[in-house]
């Protein structure tokens, strides 16, 4: 049972989740999060979404192997380039960061810093937009608190510059639901993404919070634009057909 979907599906915090199952809210952040539980916890999540539990006894390797298999190659595609180019750039970062604000948690796709300046930025990587409304929520979560837990966690005061921003895959999939929804994302993601730009030439925001969307390639080569911003997205080209051809494609460029 996928329980942070589930969980998500029925709309319910982990507070409201817990109350239900008889556990702490932090007790089902630890086990969404993969932490082992017990066969009792599990039992009680199961009864509480109505469901029945389906034990799984496979080994520890086993169950790797099949998470591999499972694994959004596309999307780790695009945290290694986005990854290599800030570490590149001296920043310190973190891939897959999870934060918890009362009961709102989750995990940022990747996040970088630089204390000095005191500047954050967040990223969420999108290969696919299935659900339009789950995915803007979950962005809106993080833009409110992802900020002050870290702030916190690092030791750096209050952050003077925090700069959030959707990266899509460069596909006709994407394309179609960004026209199809655009004054959607102009309310979610207001800003243009100068901020996004500028830590990308090593120049972060010393002041402000943003909120954007780009479009990125993340096979990108030579004189190609690796990225657009939202409003050149009505007009642009594909680069890829969807996800399954981006996926071929790096592939075949041995980068998956």
């Amino acid at each position: 049972m996928a329980i942070h979907e589930e969980r998500v599906r029925h709309r319910w915090t982990l507070r409201e989740l817990g109350d239900r199952a008889g556990l702490s809210a932090a007790a089902i952040h630890a086990i969404e999060a993969g932490r082992a539980a017990s066969l009792d916890s599990y039992a009680r999540i199961a009864h509480a979404f109505a469901v029945q539990l389906d034990v799984n006894l496979a080994s520890d390797r086993s169950r790797a192997t099949a998470q591999r298999h499972d694994e959004d190659l596309v999307h780790a595609a695009m945290g290694e380039l986005e990854a290599r180019i800030l570490r590149g750039h001296g920043f310190e970062l973190a891939l897959d960061e999870p934060y918890q604000h009362f009961q709102f948690a989750g995990r940022a796709d990747l996040v970088a810093w630089d204390r000095q300046r005191r500047a954050l930025l967040h990223i969420e990587n999108k290969t696919r937009l299935p659900n339009v409304q789950e995915a803007l929520g979950s962005f809106a979560a993080k833009r409110a608190y992802l900020g002050p837990v870290l702030a916190k966690r690092l030791r750096v005061g209050q952050w003077r510059s925090e700069t959030h921003v959707i990266v899509a895959l460069w596909s006709a999939e994407i394309l179609h639901v960004l026209r199809l929804r655009r004054a959607t994302f102009d309310a979610a993601c207001p800003d243009p993404p100068d901020a996004f730009a500028a830590w990308r030439a090593v120049r972060p925001p010393s002041a402000g919070r943003t909120s954007a969307i780009v479009v990125l390639d993340p096979l990108a080569s030579g004189r190609q634009r690796a990225w657009i911003c939202l409003a050149e997205a009505g007009g642009a080209r594909a680069r890829h057909r969807d996800y399954a051809a981006a996926l071929a494609a790096l592939r075949a460029a041995g980068l998956a």
